[in-house]
């Protein structure tokens, strides 16, 4: 869960929703957002922090895909977290997360999860049809979902599209996912702006605290909170998480290929 943070720590807040398995011969239209978040060439890294250890880092890189989905031009996004220092001694990690999400419309084709954490073993692949609201995953099961549902990291780049500028504290935003073979509601509620210090510097930043299933991970939803930078570009600066087993941190450490000047003092 440390090494992987930068990539899924907004997942925490998910309250499951449906995972019927069906299929639907029906076609449906494809919808395309308008947006000007990020592109092709952005690369983000986080140091991630378990309790006082420095448990991990993680990088997530944006790149243009040469291959079309139904006509679709496709970016195709990679993130990457391991453990490292004495975390790594007694816990390693190895875990990579791959999307192929339609750069329209800001939703994904592809997924792909590899994760290796301690020894516990993770691999799916799920072919998301957009047009036929539905996602089979690598058992061959195929499961209706709702229109323009993300995966786990294409969810991290959609929830920058939206706009929060007349967003009001205690607002909600949700977006819907799927996730381990079940559709689940991501539902981010906005707390207001603050100017918050990492190691590389200060920045203007949206605070947002993921609404949470009280008791499974953690006690209340004040312990799972989330800035982003106050800026075009959306970019997730810090996330602060009080867990029922400790503490975990995830800060920026460095970036490049923004499409926007980002809210750095």
């Amino acid at each position: 869960m440390v090494a992987t943070a930068a990539a899924c720590l907004l997942s925490f807040g998910f309250a499951q929703s449906s995972g019927a398995p069906a299929a639907s011969g029906e076609s449906f239209p494809l919808h395309s957002v308008d947006h000007h978040a990020f592109r092709a060439g952005e690369k983000l890294s986080y140091v991630l922090h378990y309790g006082w250890l420095n448990a991990g880092v993680a990088t997530l890189e944006l790149k243009e895909s040469d291959r079309e989905i139904q006509g679709r031009k496709i970016l195709h996004a990679v993130g990457i977290g391991e453990s490292t220092g004495a975390f790594k001694a007694f816990y390693k990690v190895e875990d990579r997360y791959e999307t192929f999400f339609d750069k329209e419309g800001v939703y994904p084709w592809v997924f792909i999860r590899r994760v290796n954490e301690g020894g516990y073993i993770i691999n799916q692949d799920y072919i998301f049809m957009q047009h036929r609201r539905t996602v089979t995953t690598q058992d061959n099961k195929t499961y209706k979902v709702a229109p323009g549902v993300q995966d786990m990291l294409s969810a991290f780049y959609f929830a920058r599209t939206i706009d929060y500028s007349k967003a009001q504290k205690g607002d909600e935003f949700e977006i819907p996912c799927f996730m381990d073979n079940k559709e689940w509601t991501l539902r981010m509620r906005y707390v207001g702006k603050e100017t918050i210090k990492v190691r590389n510097g200060k920045y203007r930043c949206l605070k947002f605290q993921p609404v949470v299933q009280e008791g499974r991970v953690f006690k209340t939803n004040d312990d799972l909170n989330v800035w982003i930078t106050d800026d075009a570009n959306h970019v997730p600066v810090l996330a602060q998480a009080k867990v029922l087993v400790g503490s975990i941190k995830m800060e920026l450490s460095g970036y490049e290929g923004l499409a926007n000047p980002i809210a750095k003092q």
